[in-house]
């Protein structure tokens, strides 16, 4: 068929709607919380959902919280730990934001005999369940630190169905976690990020079919996208190409479907519908639920991204092993990784630093420095990948944190003297302009350059001489 103008609007029109649906598509995924890491504040992650007790009919707003137990500030009062936090939870009216719905304030105290738990990684966990009738939410959580007085905020917007509205609704969905090893009981995941150790996830969301006599699909599928899994490159090599994957970071046109299912409510009411997955593989993931409704498309879905066994903390040998890649050869890496064994891959490592670090006592200051920047890294920038693994986690790890960032568009530069004209002591990191709906992370990119070769390497000796420790850059 010739091609003619009627074509061209035809076709425009059509792309037109598909990008318009894809926009609604994109505005329901849940990707979480991240980090949101500050030194010296608690770390707060928050996760909630609406939900209708489906004998009843009552509606509620259930919130998970964690607070990691290394953020908060203990006292040792006579052999015991003490920690004591107050949790404020503010639910308004979504539509009427000065329309306060509920207020609730707690205090816990956190106590333990163990020394340990002033610098654990692991996290205190808060459940409230807050009765609300239905509508749209606005909910606000700050946790404050009673010895500092230093608070954390989160917010969230949540939407619990109206059971007696003629019209379908598919609420937000929870994803759980376990790791049989450690409990047999399912975990609220409350970030974008799940261990490797979880031996099943378990995705739960609710239906609510108001339209009587209408047999109902609901329609679900689980994919993985592709993605960068690479450490970042090296300063002196040449910039990362546009048609990449480590450019792009994540491919949200490409992906595996690992499953589909299909279920026909037949009644009106309200159903909670659970699915399990066992043993998923490192990447990133989305889980999708549709169903029609009045002849239109509900949607919702939910990102969540499986990482390293411990992460954000690094624990296993393997783990330690991996981020090494910054201040050793790529041979010897490579041999260090090979080893299957975690005892001889802990000894290596170990030999590692002290066949380089002469003196045990300044060896272990290195290590704890190093390994402390890598989490702090996973914190502060992890995205479809480890924190550790992007540009700005490698810059962090072998130079600490700037002394200060400046921000514009789309770039940042991190500045480790107080002359912004210093080659050597700024760098210049840019964000790909694909950044927008459909790639949510920012993709922070080192402007690399030949001539950070020197700088690179003068920094990876300062780590294997231990003067780490009083010359940063």
């Amino acid at each position: 068929m010739p091609f003619t103008f009627q074509s061209l609007v035809i076709s425009v029109v059509l792309v037109s709607s598909i990008l318009s649906c894809n926009n609604a598509y994109i505005a329901e995924v849940d990707r979480a919380g991240d980090y949101d890491y500050q030194p010296g504040y608690p770390e707060l992650r928050v996760v909630g959902a609406g939900f209708v007790d489906v004998d009843t009919d009552s509606s509620f707003i259930e919130l998970t919280a964690e607070v990691v137990y290394a953020s908060l500030v203990f006292k040792n009062i006579d052999g015991l730990f003490s920690s004591e936090i107050e949790m404020d939870v503010q639910v308004s009216d979504q539509f009427q934001p000065d329309r306060i719905l509920g207020t609730t304030n707690s205090t816990y105290i956190i106590s333990d005999s163990s020394s340990y738990v002033v610098n654990s990684q692991d996290s205190y966990q808060i459940f409230k369940r807050i009765p609300v009738p239905p509508g749209s939410y606005n909910v606000r959580v700050i946790l404050r630190d009673a010895s500092n007085e230093r608070e954390s905020f989160r917010r969230l917007e949540i939407e619990i169905p109206n059971p007696s509205e003629s019209r379908s609704y598919l609420t937000n969905i929870q994803v759980f976690a376990k790791d049989e090893a450690e409990s047999p009981i399912f975990e609220p995941v409350t970030t974008y990020n799940l261990s490797e150790t979880s031996d099943s996830v378990r995705l739960v969301f609710q239906v609510t079919n108001n339209r009587v006599n209408e047999p109902q699909t609901i329609d679900t599928r689980l994919i993985k996208f592709e993605s960068d899994t690479m450490h970042a490159r090296p300063m002196s090599w040449p910039d990362y190409t546009p048609a990449s994957l480590p450019y792009k970071g994540i491919d949200y046109g490409e992906y595996e479907v690992i499953n589909t299912s299909k279920r026909i409510l037949t009644d009106a009411g309200t159903v909670t519908i659970e699915l399990f997955f066992e043993n998923l593989k490192r990447g990133n993931y989305r889980f999708e639920v549709r169903t029609q409704a009045a002849g239109e498309e509900v949607f919702k879905a939910r990102d969540f991204s499986i990482k390293s066994p411990h992460y954000p903390s690094l624990r296993t040998p393997r783990e330690l092993a991996a981020p090494l890649i910054y201040i050793m050869r790529e041979d010897e890496h490579a041999e260090l990784m090979a080893i299957s064994d975690p005892k001889a891959q802990k000894y290596a490592v170990d030999r590692f630093w002290l066949s380089n670090i002469k003196n045990t006592a300044k060896a272990l200051q290195v290590i704890e420095l190093f390994y402390e920047r890598v989490e702090e890294a996973n914190k502060q920038f992890s995205n479809y990948k480890e924190g550790w693994k992007t540009d700005m986690g490698m810059m962090y790890v072998l130079f600490g944190p700037p002394w200060y960032v400046q921000r514009s568009l789309g770039e940042e530069k991190w500045a480790y003297s107080h002359n912004l004209y210093d080659f050597e002591t700024n760098f210049i990191f840019v964000a790909p302009r694909i950044k927008n709906k459909f790639y949510p992370f920012e993709n922070y990119q080192l402007v690399r350059n030949q001539q950070y070769f020197s700088i690179q390497y003068q920094q990876v000796q300062k780590w294997l001489s231990g003067s780490i420790l009083r010359d940063n850059l």
